[in-house]
């Protein structure tokens, strides 16, 4: 997976998420509000694009056990992102992973302090009275198969199934004895499960409104960080803590990686799909009366990569955002791969491929297998909802020089991680005027959702089980959480228009600098700037197609 990333140091402190300078807190803040979230975990598929599908698996018990969207995704994203044994990751252009894992830490947090309160609630009110608990809980399952049925006459059957269990209870409690500990005992096994009900339904609306909130203000420009306390180890012998510090570490030192995957018509996962491509490909004619200057690939890359260093320099105070230009290592994997593997070896360290090994590639592997060397210019906007990245890869065969540029785009995040909660409300009748109907609020909390957490509560201390007994999220492989929710870039008007704009100066910053840089080493650049030319004109009508998509 890559070399172990060296730390030194214990205290708080070490993990202050670095946000706010790149424009990217919007996709961040948008992916770590789903942590918090009540919603039902099938919501999560709506949001699956065509490339990238996650799916949720059923448990054994899962009318009773299931996560709901929170749960499963605090969960997913944990096991994914930090797991001991965990596959290689896809980086998050366009966003932060470490703050959203961080979030799920406290989200399941939150949960794991409201699971320990409803504990102490189920062994008091139900486990010392457990012939009364399972007949509540009989009852209350039977209501939910029956409400969930399409069949009207069925679902008043299980309405009527719970009035009926509550009257039978009024009338075990007055026409017993109140003598005998077995008469009280049968009391007290018909009232407890009603008291530990209500009281666990206080705890879960309490717990409900602090998850709400931070879904909020997540959504409303960030609010206080999260408060993962165990992930700051206080001394050394904290070997967890140590070890989970370590972890989020390395998750941060494999989002900075320089190596990227290609993944056939899926595009470079992370940076989105090919959507134009412009080659200036011309044979090397040296200039009358001299001889060409030796030189290789990578001298066009270096004179290519200054260039576009001064891309925010302009004649005009447009507001030009400042790109990153990042030389990258591109390994090439089957589109169908379920997973991914970054190289390893001397050339390695902290997962980025050493200056001298992209030197090479950058000159030698430029046909046959292996890695390829790409350069590019990346401006991520709409604080962090649209990535572009126009890649520039040079090669030469024979005596024809050959520069490509290719765009790529990934689209913002899908609107459902931008929805706010909305309160529960019901419609009902006026009482006068009857005509006229109005909204009421309801609790957050229904006495089914109350039920389902107070069950899942006492096995919360081995989540494997709750994932067997209820089922979990399947997150999509290769795993990047940008890239897996990113919605269509092309309907939106404004960003369709960036990602063409963006287009024309950069390839005209790139044919520049060729030209310059072969003049000066006594190539005859005519036919290299006719063709510059020609390819100036065309990008600025570039219209978005799949160019990876080839109809061969």
């Amino acid at each position: 997976m890559g070399a172990a990333v060296a730390f030194d140091g214990f205290g708080p402190g070490a993990q202050v998420p670095l946000q706010g300078s790149d424009g990217r807190t919007a996709a961040t803040h948008a992916l770590a509000s789903v942590a918090y979230r009540d919603s039902p975990v099938e919501v999560i598929l709506d949001a699956d694009n065509d490339l990238h599908k996650s799916t949720v698996k059923e448990g054994r018990w899962n009318k009773l056990f299931h996560p709901d969207l929170g749960e499963a995704f605090s969960r997913a994203v944990q096991v994914r992102m930090l797991g001991g044994g965990r596959k290689a990751l896809i980086q998050s252009f366009g966003a932060e992973p470490q703050p959203v894992v961080e979030h799920c830490l406290a989200a399941s947090r939150i949960r794991r302090q409201r699971d320990s309160r409803l504990t102490l609630v189920t062994f008091f009110c139900g486990v010392l009275f457990l012939p009364g608990l399972l007949l509540w809980l009989g009852v209350i399952q039977l209501r939910r198969i029956a409400a969930g049925s399409a069949n009207k006459r069925t679902s008043a059957v299980g309405t009527a199934l719970l009035v009926a269990a509550g009257l039978f209870a009024l009338l075990v409690l007055i026409k017993l004895p109140f003598d005998g500990i077995l008469p009280n005992y049968l009391r007290a096994m018909i009232v407890a499960p009603v008291v530990g009900w209500f009281l666990a339904r206080q705890i879960c609306e309490k717990t409900a409104v602090a998850l709400r909130e931070q879904w909020t203000s997540l959504l409303s420009g960030g609010g206080a960080g999260p408060k993962i306390p165990e992930a700051v180890p206080q001394d050394p012998g904290e070997k967890a803590a140590e070890a989970l510090r370590l972890n989020l570490e390395k998750l941060s030192a494999e989002q900075q990686s320089n190596i990227v995957f290609y993944a056939g018509t899926k595009g470079i996962l992370g940076m989105g799909t090919r959507w134009g491509s412009w080659t200036l490909a011309e044979e090397l004619v040296p200039q009358p009366g001299r001889e060409i200057h030796d030189f290789r690939a990578w001298d066009v890359i270096r004179k290519i990569h200054d260039q576009l260093a001064l891309l925010e320099r302009g004649s005009l105070k447009t507001g030009f955002p400042k790109p990153t230009v990042k030389h990258w290592v591109v390994s090439p994997v089957g589109e169908g791969a379920d997973e991914v593997s970054r190289p390893e070896g001397d050339s390695i360290v902290h997962y980025q491929v050493k200056p001298h090994e992209i030197q090479r590639i950058c000159n030698d592997q430029q046909f046959g297998a292996g890695n390829r060397h790409y350069l590019g210019v990346q401006f991520i906007l709409w604080d962090g909802n649209l990535v572009l990245t126009m890649l520039v890869t040079v090669t030469s065969l024979h005596h024809t020089l050959r520069v490509e540029v290719t765009g790529h785009a990934l689209g913002p995040v899908h609107s459902l991680f931008t929805t706010k909660p909305k309160a529960k409300t019901k419609e009902v009748s006026k009482a006068v005027r009857f005509w006229e109907t109005r909204e009421i609020q309801q609790p957050l909390m229904e006495t089914d959702e109350v039920v389902r957490l107070a069950v899942r509560a006492p096995l919360s201390w081995y989540p494997p089980l709750l994932d067997f007994l209820g089922g979990k999220l399947v997150l999509p492989e290769p795993f990047g959480l940008r890239h897996a929710w990113a919605g269509p870039l092309w309907k939106n008007r404004f960003m369709a228009d960036d990602a063409i704009r963006m287009a024309t100066p950069v390839l005209r910053a790139v044919h520049a600098a060729t030209v310059k840089m072969l003049d000066d080493h006594g190539v005859d650049t005519e036919r290299f700037t006719n063709r510059s030319m020609f390819l100036g004109g065309a990008v600025q009508d570039p219209g978005p197609r799949k160019a990876d998509a080839y109809d061969a």
